[in-house]
């Protein structure tokens, strides 16, 4: 895994000026558009980079501007060295392209993953 920071990044043409940096976290994500009646919109992605206040990751179609977005991203890390962990975050679609969004972060946890194939049982 490699964290080196992203100062600036291109994103349909226009070149991020923001302060804070950006790290090139390359993980699987999954995404879920919150509140639609109509057409529930869902997908798959690899997230493209991550900050303190936003992430850019690959879509599998355009998300629709100002909407909110649960995403949840497998993490490197584990917990204690052992338990996987994942990243689950809700935030605002605020850069949307055919093939990748930007969510603004406005609230997140770390959650643990379940381990495929284990049955945990209570002792």
């Amino acid at each position: 895994m490699n964290l080196g920071m992203e100062n600036s990044s291109n994103f349909g043409g226009m070149t991020d000026r923001r302060g804070s940096s950006r790290f090139p976290l390359r993980e699987e994500v999954t995404y879920k558009v919150l509140n639609t009646r109509a057409v529930k919109i869902t997908g798959t992605g690899k997230t493209l980079n991550i900050g303190s206040g936003g992430i850019l990751f690959s879509t599998e179609e355009k998300l629709p501007m100002g909407r909110t977005v649960e995403l949840s991203v497998s993490w490197p890390a584990r917990l204690g060295g052992t338990c996987p962990l994942k990243f689950v975050a809700v935030g605002r679609v605020v850069r949307s392209e055919l093939d990748k969004a930007v969510v603004r972060i406005q609230r997140y946890e770390f959650k643990t993953r379940g381990t495929p194939g284990l049955n945990m049982r209570p002792q």
